[in-house]
């Protein structure tokens, strides 16, 4: 058929032409683009006198038709047509619409059978060979269940020819328990009259091996409806649920592995997945980094291939079949299956182990004893390679399993070890920066807390377990009159920016502590440090905004006083002797960062002996239990702990954290307060008279021969005496001496407070001038030497080596 097509002249008649239909064509408006020569044998009409004219004219004055759907693809019905010579034909008609590429409505081709030969004959050769040559097994049971004819393809599936089964019930013929479930199929199709539709695993009497099958039971029935037997078809649905196992795997993989950022999991759990669905035993060497830069190895290693075995999986309790143990390191020459893979860059298989690795077994009876006795026959070695790394490799091996590995096989196993591969790369890579991170941040952490007449001290810091190293820190810090800062602090995020960003934070807190600030001028000076942090990281292009938390608290061991201020951290707990541990309501300020808000401190009296905790969030918030229970938690074990700091911080860590690690980092540290005696301090009021100086020096004098340090007194009364003058010629009433004694660390503290808050400041005295030495003076005498503003003024103070 052609448009306007010409069959004159044409040769014998085409057995497969399309004669034996009337066919035509009809565009998106109606008309006729093609014409059949079955169209003209139909209507008499030729060609020339339709193509090109509206189809329409065809239909018999009084046809109606039913037009399709605007999205219908097919149509069919009965209309009635007008012939050449006027007549009226009534036919059936086909239409299937073919839709073009350009989304254009697209043409119908009209299509109507020519020969009706009426109902088959009784004898219809091809009615026949439907039963005995369909290659779909099929067998038919008569009204008492039993067998009444078998096709040549159940024949085969049986093993057994069909005159000698002939009468037997299912059952009988397959003796097997799965038997039993195909014919109470075959008697529910029979009683009910519906089909049944089971799948079913066996072996079959001409089969070695049992797999799927989908078994559909469909009524007989006469001509007045009645069941008088079941026809039985069966199709062989290997290929499909190996299809579909495939896909389940590949789906399981894509959940399983992957699921923490440990290289010893990951591998793990691709052995877990591949066991049994893709073989009986499963082995993961990878290769150990470099030590230098700890970076991936080499994309295509040398021969021979040193390799670590990270993971191993086998159908069998305990691994029988593995040489090496998880963790040991094991050289494999270039016959080996790993190393041959890794060579060349792909997958390996050998269908054949003894034979195909006969090189390499024979230099290993052990290898060679373990193949032999669980009968391996099929072996695949499948390269781990990830962003153009080679990893190491994983090695399949079956033997309990009789099937060897397919070229399906080998696509899945690559697959899932492709999915595994990245997975490792990112838990390698992961693990660089966390130990990167890792250093970093213990490298700015204080090694050892300081010795300090005020304080007793402990401490713990644990990273993330699975997050990475955050930006928590904390910190002891000495002050002037042996009063000690106390800091804990939290930088948001994870990572070497979050532990740089805490090195920053942990710097400028002790910059700001040794000018002696107190704690909520200290966090609204760190609040403007981390504003700009924040504007220089966003001028960066850095990712995300720098913000932080922290607590400071600054104790005095003269007063036993103790203030606290913090921002947006989570506020501490003291336990006092005798007493019942308690939060202390310290002002929650804003986290650092927000800026433009300002912090509120609170002051204790503390008694001697009270136990301050002070951590980060990543102690008290987990999944475990809310932060209510952490903090009675943490509150009990403060109560009943009568070790020492150091026992307390342990156990508050086990008690509070989950056993696979914490989720945040964690910063803790606890401090047990303590007051310096009356007897180590000594305070006198100057009257603002340049005269009593030598009175001044005086006191100083005598009270240094009290505690019997009349060695240091030469220096104590030049510093005693330059500090008064200074004090009364420049500051303001009241002036007040204050000497305090640190036994332990052999230091004699000499502070002259004022009512004036300007600070003293060194300066270079010409040769002539009578004055400007004393504080030169002061700085060559003592060890250190500062100021420190007071609510009445400010204090000056220095400290003497007395030892």
């Amino acid at each position: 058929m052609s448009r306007h097509k010409d069959t004159a002249g044409q040769g014998p008649k085409d057995p497969f032409d399309d004669a034996g239909s009337a066919q035509a064509v009809i565009d998106s408006t109606g008309a006729v683009v093609e014409w059949g020569e079955g169209a003209e044998r139909l209507l008499g009409h030729a060609a020339p006198d339709v193509v090109g004219r509206p189809a329409e004219r065809l239909l018999a004055p009084d046809s109606k038709v039913v037009l399709p759907e605007a999205t219908a693809d097919r149509w069919s019905g009965c209309v009635t047509l007008r012939h050449r010579d006027g007549h009226e034909v009534s036919v059936w008609l086909l239409a299937h619409r073919s839709r073009p590429e350009s989304g254009e409505r697209g043409e119908w081709r009209v299509i109507c059978p020519l020969e009706d030969s009426g109902p088959l004959p009784s004898d219809d050769p091809l009615s026949a060979a439907l039963l005995e040559q369909s290659p779909c097994p099929m067998a038919i049971y008569d009204d008492r269940l039993r067998l009444h004819r078998i096709n040549e393809a159940m024949e085969r599936v049986i093993g057994l020819p069909e005159e000698r089964i002939r009468g037997l019930r299912l059952t009988e013929i397959g003796g097997k328990r799965q038997s039993e479930e195909l014919e109470r199929h075959l008697r529910r199709a029979f009683r009910t009259g519906q089909q049944q539709d089971v799948d079913i695993y066996l072996r079959t009497g001409g089969e070695q091996h049992a797999h799927p099958w989908s078994a559909k039971f469909a009524p007989l029935t006469d001509a007045d409806g009645v069941v008088r037997g079941v026809c039985l078809t069966a199709h062989d649905i290997t290929e499909q649920d190996l299809a579909r196992q495939r896909l389940q795997l590949v789906n399981e993989a894509s959940i399983r592995i992957g699921t923490t950022l440990d290289v010893t999991r990951t591998a793990q759990e691709l052995a877990d997945v591949c066991v049994p669905g893709l073989a009986d035993f499963v082995s993961v060497d990878l290769m150990d980094p470099p030590d230098d830069s700890g970076d991936s190895p080499a994309s295509i290693p040398s021969a021979p291939v040193v390799l670590r075995r990270a993971a191993h999986r086998s159908i069998t309790p305990g691994c029988p079949e593995a040489v090496i143990e998880p963790g040991e390191v094991d050289t494999y020459p270039a016959s080996s299956p790993q190393a041959d893979s890794l060579l060349a860059g792909r997958t390996t298989v050998r269908s054949d182990p003894v034979a195909a690795l006969h090189d390499w077994l024979a230099g290993d009876s052990m290898r060679t004893e373990r193949v032999k006795e669980y009968g391996v026959h099929s072996a695949m070695s499948v390269p781990i390679r990830a962003r153009g790394a080679t990893l190491g490799v994983a090695v399949f091996v079956r033997y309990r399993s009789p099937e060897p590995f397919t070229p399906e096989d080998v696509l899945l196993a690559e697959e899932i070890t492709a999915r595994a591969a990245v997975c490792v790369d990112n838990a390698r890579r992961f693990s660089r920066e966390r130990e990167t991170a890792l250093v970093l941040q213990r490298s700015l952490l204080p090694q050892t807390l300081p010795r300090t007449a005020a304080l007793q001290t402990a401490s713990r810091y644990l990273p993330a377990a699975r997050a990475g190293v955050g930006g928590d820190w904390f910190d002891v810090i000495p002050l002037s009159g042996l009063r000690v800062g106390m800091v804990v602090g939290d930088v948001v995020g994870h990572g070497i920016q979050a532990s740089a960003t805490m090195g920053r934070l942990r710097t400028a807190v002790r910059t700001l502590a040794d000018v002696d600030l107190p704690p909520d001028e200290l966090l609204t000076h760190l609040d403007d440090l981390v504003v700009r942090l924040s504007a220089e990281a966003g001028n960066g292009h850095a990712t995300g905004e720098v913000g932080a938390t922290c607590l400071y608290a600054v104790y005095d061991p003269v007063s036993r006083r103790c203030s606290f201020a913090r921002a947006g951290h989570p506020p501490p707990v003291m336990a006092v002797p005798g007493g019942t541990p308690r939060q202390i309501d310290v002002p929650a300020g804003p986290p650092l960062g927000v800026g433009g808000l300002p912090f509120e401190s609170m002051e204790l009296e503390l008694p001697e002996g009270t136990v301050l905790a002070l951590c980060t969030d990543g102690l008290i918030e987990n999944r475990v239990q809310d932060i209510d229970g952490s903090y009675e938690l943490l509150c009990e074990v403060l109560a009943r702990s009568a070790g020492s700091l150091d026992e307390t911080c342990q156990e508050l860590v086990r008690t509070l954290l989950p056993p696979d690690g914490a989720a945040d980092d964690v910063a803790l540290l606890l401090a047990r307060t303590q007051g310096l005696a009356a007897s180590q301090v000594a305070t006198w009021d100057v009257p603002p008279a340049a005269a009593l100086v030598a009175r001044a020096r005086k006191y100083a004098t005598e009270q240094l021969g009290v505690w019997g340090l009349d060695e240091a007194a030469f220096a104590a009364e030049l510093v005693v005496s330059e500090l008064v003058t200074n004090a009364i010629r420049h500051g303001s009433p009241p002036v007040r001496l204050r000497l305090i004694h640190d036994d332990d660390d052999a230091t004699l503290i000499c502070e002259v407070s004022d009512g004036s808050a300007t600070a003293p400041h060194l300066r270079r005295a010409k040769t002539y001038d009578e004055g400007g030495r004393g504080l030169l003076l002061v700085a060559q005498l003592t060890e250190r030497w500062g100021s420190r503003p007071t609510d009445e003024g400010k204090t000056i103070w220095a400290e003497l080596s007395v030892s």
